[in-house]
């Protein structure tokens, strides 16, 4: 009698450890010596979101990394991704979110709602150059729209959440390639491609219907979108805000000539993020202003980084999101446009992203009307000169990248349940 007592109370306390130990949460660590596959992550979490499974960004804490409910499913799919995670028991959750509450950590738990719907501002035609946005998202696994002039000037943005710009030239001097591919079969071909859709969409010339376009998504950002653009379509975007109604195209690209002394006319007042750049006239210089600091900036590539910002995870979790990485030293990477000058970055936009010595930005961003945008200077993180012409990236060779990290750090914010601001 005394034997089966004392085995029935070794028994009760086996299954009252086993139930104590139970797994009830997965951790997808994001830091540097853990994480196999840093991409593949985000990607993970924006299935978990949509499959209505619930998640917590836990900012500053181990890279930036996410919890999700314990489910054989969400186990499955990060072994199947090769994405490290771990398993955590209701005590050890609350251990780490006890760490991150405390007011002596810069750390905070934010918690994902819904995957938001992302489209993707792209051409439907094959380009001589590929889309980092574009790649990362594929790569990651993260579900997308193309859409392009007809869908935005037909309201169509409405269905979207999250919009990425194409590296596109909306001041509609087709990508000021003129100078070095005016004679190249893809440029004659993509210029009959431009003026025919203007054409078919109702306008006489190709930049009235691209600042068209920039006006719709600007309409996109004021109702509560969130913009996310690389390279050419950053500072091209604001300057033909900035030229409504001031012709600045030469002949080879409208037909017609310039207007005279345009230069005084540009609005800086109708930009997103830039003020008092002076336009490049010259057709065959490869440049859209001075806002760009390719041609001004005196770095080799050794020693091209720029250093993401550090902000307070509880007071600033917006910015702190856009900058959660393994690491605060990126590497640079060149493109059309590589990166911001300073002095023509408006004071209210945040640098989230920047070389001092420099005395550029690569990584910004600020609110417009209800809604948000971010620009990140230059063309692939992982190609520091991609050429017209060069094969795309491979992102299974690059999978912990920090500078593709960023750009999922954008994807993946607007799941963020939104909070009172603190005052």
């Amino acid at each position: 009698m005394l034997k089966t007592l004392k085995k029935s109370i070794l028994y009760c306390l086996f299954f009252l450890l086993s139930f104590s130990v139970k797994a009830s949460f997965i951790l997808i660590p994001m830091d540097e010596a853990t994480q196999q596959n840093h991409l593949k992550a985000y990607g993970i979490t924006y299935w978990a979101l949509e499959k209505d499974f619930k998640a917590s960004w836990l900012l500053n804490y181990r890279g930036g990394s996410f919890l999700l409910p314990d489910a054989a499913e969400i186990r499955k799919e990060c072994q199947i991704r090769g994405v490290s995670f771990e398993i955590l028991s209701d005590g050890q959750a609350n251990q780490i979110l006890d760490e991150i509450s405390s007011p002596s950590q810069n750390m905070e738990s934010v918690v994902l709602e819904k995957a938001p719907k992302i489209a993707v501002y792209t051409p439907k035609g094959k380009q001589p150059w590929d889309d980092a946005v574009t790649l990362v998202l594929t790569y990651a696994e993260i579900p997308f729209k193309a859409v392009y002039d007809e869908e935005v000037l037909t309201d169509q943005l409405l269905l979207y959440d999250w919009l990425h710009l194409h590296h596109e030239d909306f001041s509609g001097q087709y990508g000021k390639f003129f100078g070095a591919y005016r004679n190249a079969p893809w440029y004659i071909e993509q210029k009959k491609e431009a003026e025919a859709l203007a054409t078919k969409l109702g306008y006489s010339k190709v930049s009235e219907e691209k600042l068209a376009v920039a006006k719709k998504i600007r309409d996109f950002v004021i109702g509560g979108g969130f913009m996310f653009a690389m390279c050419s379509a950053t500072d091209s975007f604001d300057i033909a805000l900035s030229a409504e109604g001031v012709d600045i195209c030469e002949p080879m690209f409208d037909g017609d000539e310039s207007e005279a002394n345009y230069q005084s006319k540009i609005d800086y007042s109708r930009t997103f993020a830039f003020k008092d750049y002076i336009l490049e006239r010259s057709p065959t210089v490869y440049e859209f202003s001075d806002i760009d600091m390719t041609t001004k900036r005196k770095m080799p590539m050794e020693k091209d980084y720029f250093t993401l910002m550090e902000y307070s995870a509880k007071w600033d979790p917006i910015p702190s999101m856009l900058c959660q990485n393994h690491t605060q030293l990126v590497k640079g990477f060149m493109g059309q446009t590589t990166a911001f000058d300073s002095e023509r970055i408006k004071s209210h936009v945040l640098v989230m992203g920047e070389n001092r010595f420099n005395g550029e930005a690569r990584y910004i961003h600020g609110t417009k009307g209800k809604g948000m945008f971010t620009y990140f200077g230059g063309h692939d993180p992982e190609d520091y000169q991609h050429l017209v012409g060069d094969a795309p990236t491979v992102l299974d060779l690059h999978p912990n990248s920090p500078g593709y990290r960023l750009i999922l750090n954008n994807v993946l914010f607007p799941a963020a349940k939104k909070k009172k601001q603190k005052t």
